[in-house]
């Protein structure tokens, strides 16, 4: 669709040359907020209200209209273009206000993370199941993602002094550095306590140098192991246990916290495992577990059951 900026209200043509000679926007930035400047300006000339000056009114009647064919995400990027233009008139002593800062932007609803079945994770983590060196390693690294809730940085970060087999404990540095204990389930210690014992001592026996003898987890030329190659090693397992979709590294941290609160664990306790700053940021596994229950309130209550 073709855009002519010369058909444009006056205010908006200056706009659109400040756009490109003062602030140098890139083409495709500059037509992204002439097309939301042209439909707003089209709006208004509807309505029978300049575009100087305009009300908090019309820009939100252009947003309701708007609203029927736009998503959250476009709705805030179209009044972040109109908000931007009055600023600009405001600077320029074009305008006395900018109507568009009292409108506030639509909420964006939240993703709840995604998280897998019990049974799926379980099927999930014992699917490398074999002796061979990289074998137990992808064992031991889904065992501990599950068991401990880590990010896929924080477990390729680990070096063998981090963990603590046999408190079951291991020293975590997550974003901003900070630090953390998380506990290690039996599971996952005993593939831990096999992969150093057997793959990870096997593995580096055949590699010339000493490659990242530090590192918890290592690849097999002995560096340390990369968040990429986690992540790779998870889609082939994830085809083994026969989950039909894609399964991020994270997902296995949803899990960890997601199946902890659902059997009955502290809030406050999973969000110290998890490293989050605010007790908000873990509240979200809870819509989750509410979810859980809703659906078994569906399947099992007699006044909730339609059998038509």
């Amino acid at each position: 669709m073709s855009l002519d900026v010369a058909a444009l209200p006056e205010e908006v043509q200056r706009f659109a040359r400040w756009l490109s000679t003062e602030r140098r926007a890139s083409p495709q930035t500059s037509r992204a907020y002439l097309t939301d400047l042209a439909a707003y300006a089209a709006y208004l000339s509807g309505v029978g209200v300049p575009i100087v000056p305009s009300s908090p009114v019309a820009v939100r009647g252009w947003l309701g209209r708007e609203a029927g064919t736009n998503g959250p995400a476009s709705l805030s990027r179209k009044l972040s273009s109109v908000r931007t233009f009055y600023r600009f008139l405001v600077k320029e002593r074009l305008a006395t206000g900018n109507p568009a800062r009292a409108v506030q932007a639509p909420r964006r609803a939240r993703r709840l993370p995604e998280v897998l079945p019990e049974a799926d994770v379980a099927a999930l983590v014992e699917a490398p199941g074999a002796d061979e060196p990289l074998l137990l390693r992808d064992r031991a690294f889904l065992e501990l993602l599950y068991s401990s809730g880590l990010r896929v940085s924080e477990l390729t970060g680990l070096d063998l002094d981090d963990l603590d087999l046999r408190e079951g404990l291991v020293r975590v540095t997550g974003k901003g550095g900070k630090e953390r204990v998380v506990p290690v389930g039996g599971p996952a210690r005993e593939a831990l306590r096999r992969w150093i014992e057997e793959g990870r001592a096997a593995l580096l026996a055949g590699v010339d140098g000493v490659g990242a003898r530090g590192s918890l987890f290592v690849n097999y030329r002995g560096g340390r192991l990369s968040p990429r190659s986690v992540a790779r090693r998870l889609d082939r397992w994830v085809t083994a246990a026969g989950i039909p979709r894609h399964v991020h590294p994270h997902v296995l941290r949803h899990c960890f916290a997601t199946h902890l609160l659902g059997n009955g664990a502290d809030l406050r306790g999973i969000q110290e495992m998890l490293g989050h700053a605010s007790l908000s940021t873990t509240q979200r596994y809870t819509h989750l577990d509410w979810k859980r229950l809703a659906d078994v309130y569906d399947r099992a209550h007699p006044r909730a059951r339609s059998d038509g």
